[in-house]
């Protein structure tokens, strides 16, 4: 199944094309969370590599986050674009599975920094969510280090964690997931576990 995936989520910028031709993966660490500019000359860039036509893309794939509010806005609102323009099926994964597919075979604790000493916390196990998407502490992690590794993208103060690749994982995440695909697009929507520093301070 050809397919065109894209992770707005953070810093990084993720744009993977698979298709029958060929696979092309455009990863870049840091664009600077300038995801507005870099995305569509990523997307030409990574389908160029694949050999593949948008045309030809049988599945819209994005990142739900949670991440950068602005950054995964940017991401949903343009695979649902591909998907309402060229009537194809979409699918969305979050920044947990991401994490957790680099370790499928494992108990892992998928972590994103959220600052000020709390993080973003979903569990897995063989690649299923065994405890829900929540807003913790990091005090509060040590309750599940004897049953689950923590991994994460980048260090976290006061963690110890394994750091592993969002476009691997990504990918892996993405790829086990296909054939979850709707013809619905709107069932892409962020996945925002708390407010935006912003409208808390409404």
């Amino acid at each position: 199944m050809n397919y065109l995936a894209i992770d707005t989520s953070g810093f990084h910028l993720t744009v993977i094309a698979k298709g029958d031709r060929g696979e092309y993966t455009y990863y870049n660490e840091d664009c600077s969370l300038r995801h507005s500019v870099e995305l569509m000359p990523a997307i030409d860039k990574a389908l160029a590599g694949a050999n593949l036509k948008k045309e030809e893309v049988d599945v819209f794939c994005c990142c739900l986050g949670p991440g950068s509010f602005t950054g995964i806005r940017i991401g949903v609102a343009t695979a649902k674009a591909f998907g309402y323009a060229l009537k194809k099926k979409v699918l969305g994964v979050t920044s947990f599975d991401c994490i957790a597919y680099n370790r499928i075979t494992e108990n892992v604790m998928a972590l994103v920094d959220a600052r000020h000493g709390h993080v973003y916390a979903a569990g897995y196990k063989a690649g299923t969510v065994s405890v829900e998407p929540s807003f913790v502490s990091v005090e509060s992690l040590n309750g599940y280090s004897s049953e689950y590794t923590f991994a994460a993208s980048s260090e976290i103060e006061g963690v110890r964690t394994e750091k592993i690749s969002l476009a691997e994982g990504f990918r892996a995440a993405v790829e086990s997931k296909l054939s979850q695909a709707s013809d619905d697009v709107e069932v892409l929507y962020p996945l925002y576990i708390r407010k935006s520093q912003a409208e808390e301070g409404r």
